[in-house]
C-alpha cells in the first residue's frame, strides 16, 4: 500500500491555522470573561459581603437582641392565650398575625401584630408575661441584610438584577476555568499556588486566577442553591418541580386535597418545597375558633421542631398554619389546621418531599450556613471572602493594565467563527432565560449602536 507523504509546509500551515483558531477562541473567551467581570463585579461584591454577614445571623441577632431573647427559666410557663391577651391589652386595637413559642426554655416568645399600620414583633417572657420589648418587623437588621442580598432593596427589579448577576457569574466561572487552564506544561506555581517572585504583574494575575480556581466549586454551589429563591428562574423551576409530580404528594392531605387557589407562600414564610402547597379551607361548622393553646398542643403532639411559628387565619375560611424552618432540612414541616375543629388538614414534611425537593431543601440550608453548624458557616465564609478577593484583584488587574484610551478588552473576533463559544452561550441562554435575554440585548446594542459609532467601536475594541 502506497503511503501518502505529507509535505512539511502543509503540516506547518495546518499547525499555524490551528494555533490561530486557538488564539482567536482564547481572545473571544477572554473578552466575554472581561466584560462579564467588569459589569457584574460590583453586584458580586455586594452579594459576597451581605452573604458573609447573613451566614452569622443566629450569632448576630443573639448579640443584638439579647435583652429581648433571653429569659430566666422557671418551673411553669403561662398559657400562650394569656401571653396574647397581655400583648393585645398593651397594644389596644392590635391584630395578632403569628405566635412563636421559642425553641429553648430560656428563649422568649414572639408575638407578631399589626398595630397602627405597623408590623411589630413583641417579645414576651413566657414565665411571667412581662413584655421585654418590640421591634418593627420591617427594620430588623438581618432582614435588611437579607433584602439587600436577595433584591438590592429594589423589589422585583433588584431581584432580577441579582438573578442576572448570579447567572452571569456562572459564565465567569466557565470562561475563567478555560483561561486558567495551563496552555503549556508548567509547575503548580501560577496554577495552584501564586508566584510571589515573578514580579507584580504576574502576582496580580495569580492572585486573581489561583484563588478563583480554589473557590470555583463552592461558588458554583452557592449560586445554584441560591437560584431557587430567585423571582424568575426560581419561580419557574418551582412550578416545573410541582407540575412534574416532584412537588407535594397526595399523602400530605388528610382527606381530599383542597381546590384553593391560595398558595402557602402567600400567607406564611415556609420551607421552599412547601411554598406552592395549596392552602385548604376551614369548614364553617361554628364561629368560635379553637384557642392558640389548642394549636400549640397540636403542634407538640405532631412533633413540630421547637422553632416553629403559628400563623393565624386571616379570614373565616382561613386556617392556622404551622411552619418550621429550622437549621437542618430534615426537620422542616408545614401543617395546616382547621381553625374551628383543630383537625390537621395537611401535614407536609421533609420525608414527603420528592428527590428534587430534598436536594433543594438541603442546598438551601447549606447555602444559609445552618445545615452543618459552625463548619458550614466557616466554609461558606471562606468562599465569600475568596469571591471578594477575586473580584477586587480582577478589577485592580484591569485598572493597572488599562490603556489611556479604550477599555482594554481583547479585539472582538466574529462570533459566528467561534462555534464552541456560540454553542455554550446558547445553552446558557436556554437554561437561564435572563442570560439569553441579556445576550439578545447586547447583540442588538452592538448591531444598532456600537457598530455605527466609530468612537464607541474603538473604545470597546469591537
Amino acid at each position: 500500500m502506497r503511503k501518502i507523504r505529507v509535505e512539511p509546509a502543509t503540516v506547518d500551515k495546518q499547525t499555524q491555522d490551528h494555533k490561530k483558531k486557538q488564539a482567536a477562541l482564547y481572545k473571544a473567551i477572554w473578552r466575554w470573561h472581561f466584560y462579564a467581570g467588569i459589569i457584574f463585579a460590583p453586584f458580586l461584591i455586594i452579594l459576597a459581603i451581605t452573604g458573609s454577614v447573613y451566614l452569622f445571623k443566629p450569632q448576630i441577632e443573639q448579640m443584638l437582641y439579647q435583652d429581648f431573647y433571653e429569659v430566666k427559666q422557671q418551673k411553669e410557663r403561662i398559657a400562650p392565650s394569656e401571653q396574647l391577651d397581655i400583648v393585645t391589652n398593651h397594644y389596644a386595637g392590635a391584630v395578632v398575625t403569628s405566635y412563636r413559642p421559642g425553641e429553648q426554655a430560656t428563649r422568649s416568645s414572639e408575638v407578631n401584630i399589626t398595630y397602627q399600620n405597623e408590623l411589630l414583633t413583641v417579645f414576651v417572657d413566657p414565665y411571667n408575661g412581662n413584655i421585654l420589648g418590640e421591634l418593627n418587623s420591617n427594620n430588623r437588621v438581618m432582614d435588611l441584610i437579607e433584602e439587600i442580598h436577595g433584591e438590592l432593596m429594589a423589589g422585583t427589579t433588584g431581584d432580577r438584577i441579582v438573578e442576572l448577576a448570579a447567572c452571569w457569574a456562572m459564565v465567569l466561572i466557565i470562561t475563567g476555568i478555560y483561561l486558567w487552564f495551563p496552555q503549556k506544561k508548567r509547575s503548580f506555581a501560577g496554577t495552584l499556588i501564586p508566584r510571589f517572585t515573578k514580579g507584580s504583574r504576574v502576582l496580580r494575575r495569580d492572585l486573581h486566577a489561583v484563588p478563583a480556581f480554589w473557590i470555583t466549586g463552592g461558588l458554583l454551589f452557592l449560586i445554584l442553591t441560591g437560584l431557587p429563591w430567585s423571582g424568575f428562574w426560581g419561580t419557574n423551576f418551582q412550578a416545573l418541580v410541582t407540575n412534574t409530580g416532584e412537588g407535594y404528594p397526595p399523602s400530605v392531605w388528610v382527606g381530599a386535597a383542597p381546590t384553593s387557589n391560595i398558595k402557602t407562600k402567600d400567607i406564611a414564610e415556609v420551607p421552599w418545597a412547601a411554598e406552592t402547597l395549596d392552602v385548604p379551607k376551614s369548614k364553617l361548622e361554628g364561629f368560635l375558633p379553637v384557642s392558640i393553646d389548642d394549636i400549640v398542643e397540636i403542634a407538640e403532639r405532631q412533633g413540630m421542631h421547637p422553632s416553629y411559628s403559628v400563623i393565624f387565619p386571616s379570614s373565616k375560611e382561613g386556617v392556622y398554619t404551622l411552619s418550621a424552618f429550622p437549621p437542618k432540612a430534615k426537620d422542616e414541616a408545614t401543617i395546616h389546621i382547621d381553625q374551628y375543629t383543630g383537625a390537621v388538614l395537611a401535614d407536609y414534611r421533609y420525608d414527603n418531599y420528592g428527590p428534587i425537593g430534598k436536594i433543594v431543601a438541603v442546598g438551601i440550608t447549606l447555602h444559609k450556613g445552618t445545615e452543618l453548624g459552625f463548619l458550614n458557616q466557616l466554609v461558606s465564609l471562606l468562599i465569600c471572602l475568596g469571591t471578594l478577593l477575586v473580584a477586587f484583584t480582577g478589577v485592580y488587574m484591569w485598572w493597572k493594565r488599562k490603556p489611556n484610551s479604550g477599555l482594554g478588552a481583547p479585539k472582538a473576533p466574529k462570533i459566528k467563527n467561534m462555534k464552541l463559544l456560540l454553542f455554550l452561550l446558547i445553552i446558557l441562554g436556554i437554561l437561564f432565560p435572563l442570560v439569553g435575554l441579556s445576550l439578545i440585548f447586547v447583540w442588538l446594542i452592538d448591531l444598532l449602536i456600537i457598530q455605527r459609532m466609530p468612537k464607541a467601536k474603538r473604545f470597546l475594541n469591537a
